[in-house]
């Protein structure tokens, strides 16, 4: 067999950026809506919410990528890990799950059961069942799931829903994408490693077992579109380029259109810098300039909606960061926020209140 290179970079790094997919979305027909069909790629959510009764509904999502760590069973984990995520967003209860692959056939088979045995053993611990998939030879390798999980009709987390005064909740710690990047170039330590990949093996059914008790409004998982491209999209502000809106407006009416859609957001978010927890060698990486194409993809996206006061450097590139399997960012009452990051600290998750919702003003973010 020739020699291979299993990590040539990967994790949610490899998703197209927001700024691409949100315009070929916009442009696919949607037809007449399913009354049933409560949460649809519309709204860009976490995943799919249909109903079957009035007190049953499943969660459909699916997410694959190829390996950002070159430990074929690790690489297993957190694919599983992240793709599980999708349904704790939504507040769901994961119950199935199908393996995606993509492998090349002329490697060595040992390394695809490895990558299958650390999947399976994340969904064996999310308490869901793994019943099958589907397998096509490839160039590179990718994986991950297809899940179903099921939910009440009136008990769905969205990512819209925020109030003013509700404080701003993140479950796992920041930095993941910048420390691959370091692992790639053989500069990461190996605590960053093992922190990262902690972070990024942790299912997120800890934190929504512990925020499901408490009164959420809005509720996201941070992958690959950064913190605030995520955030962004809480704050209900639509992001699209001038380009893309001049495509479709009037001429007379172009600047209007611009405006509206820049400056639409419903509430502004505060961001305190020295409360954003993240993988303690990350400052040290970005000021080495360890950064990723996707976090870049995710600043020319939302950058114009953030305003950073006395910031540096490296705390807007965390924040624009593409995560893999990150933690969720929970909009809920000050009060409940507070009893939830006590409870996460005692199960040993890194997690911190690091803003609050209020009112909207120029910008959708401040950080500061």
């Amino acid at each position: 067999m020739k020699d291979i290179v299993f990590c040539k970079g990967g994790g949610c790094t490899a998703k197209l950026g927001p700024g691409v997919l949100e315009r070929v979305l916009s442009r696919i027909p949607k037809g007449q809506r399913n009354p049933n069909l409560l949460v649809g790629f519309e709204s860009s959510d976490d995943a799919a919410v249909y109903r079957l009764s009035k007190d049953t509904a499943i969660v459909q999502t699916l997410d694959f990528f190829p390996p950002m760590v070159e430990d074929p069973y690790l690489f297993g984990q957190i694919a599983a890990a992240n793709a599980l995520s999708d349904v704790y967003a939504m507040g769901g209860e994961p119950i199935t799950a199908l393996n995606i692959v993509c492998f090349p056939q002329d490697w060595d088979l040992n390394i695809l059961g490895r990558i299958l045995q650390g999947g399976a053993e994340k969904v064996q611990e999310a308490g869901a069942s793994l019943c099958g998939g589907h397998s096509i030879q490839d160039t590179d390798v990718k994986y991950g799931l297809s899940v179903t999980g099921r939910i009440h009709p009136d008990r769905i987390f969205t990512n819209t829903g925020c109030r003013t005064g509700d404080a701003l909740l993140l479950t796992k710690p920041l930095g993941s994408g910048i420390v691959c990047t370091a692992m790639r170039v053989g500069e990461a330590s190996a605590h960053a490693i093992d922190t990262a990949i902690r972070v990024m093996t942790t299912l997120n059914k800890y934190a929504a077992d512990i925020i499901r008790s408490h009164e959420v409004h809005a509720c996201t998982d941070v992958t690959g579109f950064g913190l605030l491209a995520h955030l962004c999209k809480m704050l209900n502000a639509p992001a699209a380029t001038v380009g893309e809106t001049m495509e479709s407006t009037a001429a007379d009416d172009k600047d209007a259109a611009i405006s509206t859609r820049k400056h639409s957001h419903t509430h502004t978010a505060y961001i305190w810098k020295d409360r954003i927890p993240c993988i303690p060698e990350v400052p040290e990486y970005v000021e080495e300039f360890y950064l990723t194409a996707a976090a870049q993809r995710n600043r020319n996206h939302v950058g114009d909606r953030v305003e950073f006061r006395g910031c540096e450097f490296w705390h807007e590139e965390i924040l624009f960061d593409a995560q893999t399997s990150g933690g969720l960012l929970v909009c809920l009452p000050e009060e409940d926020a507070a009893r939830c990051a006590s409870d996460l600290r005692t199960l040993g998750q890194d997690c911190a209140v690091i803003g609050e919702i209020r009112d909207p003003e120029e910008k959708a973010v401040i950080v500061l």
